[in-house]
Parts: C-alpha cells; structure tokens; sequence
C-alpha cells in the first residue's frame, strides 16, 4: 500500500490537518493562558447531554449499532459515547456504567467476553470530538466480574474503518471539528506539565488538555458484585 506521499488526495489531507492543528493551537491558547496542565481557564463551550443524546441517537441509526452515552469522570473534560462495533446488547457498558444486569452468558466462569467500540470523546472545553477504539474483557471469578477497558490511540482494526468515516462525517452538523487521536498524542510544544508526571510518570499528552486526565492507552479495570443486579433474561 502507498503511504501519504503517493496519496492523490494528500494536498487536501494536508490543508484539513492544518486547519485542525491551527484550531486545536488557538483553543489551547485561550484554555491554559499559563500554558501549564492543570492550570485551565474557566470556559466552556461544550455540547449539552441533550445534543450528546441526539448525537448518539443519529449514530445509531447511521452506523447500525447501539450506542450508550457515558457522562465523564470527575477527572475528565468531556463526556463519551460508546458504540458497539463487535458485541451485543446487553453489554459490558450498560452493565458497568447503566446498571443494566449482567447477561446470562457473564455467568459461571466460561472464559473472557470480548468487545469492541468505537469511543466517541466530546470535550467539555472546545468544540471537539477524538475518536478512539476500545476493548472491553469480562471474565467471571467466585463473586462477580471483572470488567477491563484497553483503549487504543486512535482507530486501527480494519472492520472499523468504514463506520469511523461515517461517524466523522456526521460531526460537523453538530458544530464538532474531529481531531486525529495522532496528531493530538504528543505534548503541545512549550506547555508544561504541572504536577502530571508526579500522577502518571509522564508528560501531558495534547488530548490530556482537551479531553481527559489519564494516558489514552491506560488501561482501566472495574470489579461488579453479582449482587448488584439481577442475572438478565
């Protein structure tokens, strides 16, 4: 396969990347006068739940999947929309974040479950979207289950392509500029860290500033009681 060089539709690329790396320059500049991480100012220009919803209800029916809107952290600058690419409903989302009981497949140790979603990120800070992959593991042990989330830098497995074209092109006409998980995954140059290193043995990736606190590949893992729900029909 021929890489960008070779690409007949490099030139335009190129101008789009430009233009994003230009807007995501000027929105850090109005965001960390400081240029420090953890030193924000106190501005938004986020969607509301109620667009976030509607966004999600679109990309259901455009990318025939089920989605499922996760509000952020404490820790996070944005809220996420999860869309089911490899799985079923009811999946590990709605059980881990929805309260959704846990299907009966979950039960009686059969081995790992295996998800997969695209992550939609939507700051709270600027009108931006990232799109990331994930995977989500579910194993059973003696007293419930284990629940662990490895997100990828960006999109890479090949059956997700297409449908991460369209979810990108349905952005724009909720006022969203998608930014390219690769070009966001370095420090911004002349920024500094603040206390980051000391959280996360690292610096400060472009999207820690725009999206979320932790390391985009960190993987997270959650542990559900069987108690906590009923066992699904």
């Amino acid at each position: 396969m021929g890489g960008c060089t070779n690409c007949k539709g490099k030139s335009g690329c190129d101008h789009r990347k430009g233009e994003m790396l230009e807007a995501v320059a000027d929105a850090l500049d109005r965001l960390y006068p400081t240029q420090t991480w953890g030193e924000r100012a106190d501005t938004s220009t986020a969607p509301d739940l109620e667009e976030i919803a509607a966004l999600a209800d679109e990309l259901a029916t455009e990318l025939d999947a089920a989605t499922f809107v996760v509000p952020g952290g404490p820790d996070a600058a944005c809220d996420y929309i999860y869309v089911l690419a490899i799985g079923r409903p009811p999946c590990a989302v709605q059980v881990r974040d929805q309260g959704v009981p846990a299907p009966a497949e979950w039960e009686g140790g059969l081995g790992s479950i295996s998800e997969t979603y695209l992550r939609v990120c939507i700051s709270h800070v600027a009108r931006f979207a990232a799109v990331q992959e994930i995977a989500i593991d579910v194993g059973a042990d003696a007293g419930g289950f284990v629940i662990r989330e490895r997100p990828r830098a960006g999109v890479y497995s090949a059956p997700l392509l297409r449908r991460m074209q369209r979810l990108v092109a349905i952005l724009p006409a909720y006022d969203l500029r998608h930014l390219d998980f690769g070009e966001i995954s370095a420090p911004p140059p002349s920024f500094r860290g603040g206390s980051y290193a000391a959280r996360f043995g690292a610096e400060p990736a472009t999207a820690n500033y725009l999206f979320f606190s932790e390391p985009a590949t960190m993987v997270t893992t959650s542990w559900l009681p069987r108690e906590a729900g009923a066992r699904a029909c």
